[in-house]
C-alpha cells in the first residue's frame, strides 16, 4: 500500500513538472501569409490606338496672286485679300506612339497620327472659293504629369502638322495641294487597366500651302481645332519589369 502510494506520487510530480515546462517553452504560432503590394504602373511602353471626334476652320484672311493684264501686258501682278469664313466637321483616325517614364511623376513621349476628316470653311467674301481638308497628319513631342496619381497623366503636345487641302475657287475650279505646318496642345489619359487607357485632347493645327494654279499662285493656309476621343492599347515592349515594394 505504501508502496503504491510513493509511485503515485512520483508520477505525479512527473506529470507536473512536464507541463511547466511546457508552458515555458516559446510558442511555435506560423507566421501571416506575405501579399506583395500591387506593381507600381508605368507609362513607359510602345502603344497604339483610334481616336474620333470634331473639328472646325477658323475664319482665315489670305492673299491671292494671279496671271492678270496691268495695262502693258500679261503678268503675274494682280492681287487681292479675301477671307474664307468658319467651317466644321468630323476627324477620326489612328494614332501610335512611345512613352518613357523618367520619374513617378513626368513622363516623355512622341506620338504619330492620321487623320480623315470631312472639315470645310465657309465661302470667301471675294469669289465665294471654299476650303476644305480632306486628311491631316502630326508628329509631336509629349510632355506628361502624373499629379493626382499614376494611372492619370496630364499632358502637353506639339510638332510637325502636314494635310490634304483643296481650294475650291471660283474661276480656277477644284485645286488641291499637301500643306506643311505645325500643331500644339494638350490633353488627359487614363490607365484604366493594364494595358488599356482613355484620353481626351485637343489640338490646334496650322496648316498651309502656296503655288497653287499653275501661273496663278494662291497661298492657302487653314487653322484649324481638333477636338477628339481616343483609346490606346500598351504594348510594353520596352516596359521595365514591375517595381513591387520589399519590406
Amino acid at each position: 500500500m505504501k508502496k503504491s502510494l510513493l509511485t503515485a506520487t512520483a508520477v505525479a510530480l512527473v506529470i507536473s513538472a512536464g507541463s511547466a515546462f511546457a508552458a515555458d517553452l516559446p510558442s511555435r504560432k506560423e507566421p501571416p501569409v506575405y501579399v506583395p503590394p500591387p506593381p507600381v504602373y508605368t507609362w513607359t511602353g510602345v502603344y497604339g490606338g483610334v481616336n474620333i471626334g470634331g473639328a472646325w476652320l477658323s475664319t482665315y484672311n489670305y492673299n491671292n496672286l494671279i496671271w492678270g493684264w496691268n495695262g502693258a501686258g500679261w503678268n503675274q501682278g494682280f492681287a487681292w485679300n479675301d477671307t474664307n469664313g468658319p467651317g466644321g466637321g468630323v476627324a477620326g483616325g489612328g494614332q501610335a506612339g512611345y512613352n518613357y517614364q523618367i520619374s513617378p511623376l513626368f513622363v516623355v513621349g512622341v506620338e504619330t497620327d492620321i487623320q480623315g476628316t470631312s472639315v470645310g470653311s465657309g465661302g470667301s467674301a471675294w469669289n465665294g472659293a471654299t476650303r476644305s481638308v480632306n486628311w491631316f497628319g502630326t508628329v509631336r513631342g509629349r510632355l506628361g504629369v502624373s499629379l493626382f496619381s499614376p494611372q492619370l497623366l496630364f499632358y502637353g503636345t506639339g510638332g510637325f502638322a502636314y494635310g490634304g487641302i483643296d481650294l475650291n475657287h471660283g474661276w480656277l475650279g477644284q485645286l488641291g495641294a499637301t500643306g506643311t505646318g505645325w500643331t500644339g496642345g494638350g490633353g488627359v489619359e487614363w490607365a484604366f487597366m493594364p494595358n488599356w487607357s482613355a484620353k481626351v485632347e485637343y489640338l490646334y493645327a496650322n496648316i498651309g500651302a502656296s503655288n497653287w494654279g499653275g501661273y496663278n499662285q494662291l497661298e492657302q493656309r487653314v487653322h484649324m481645332n481638333v477636338v477628339r476621343a481616343g483609346v490606346n492599347y500598351h504594348f510594353n515592349w520596352f516596359a521595365p519589369a514591375p517595381v513591387v515594394a520589399t519590406y
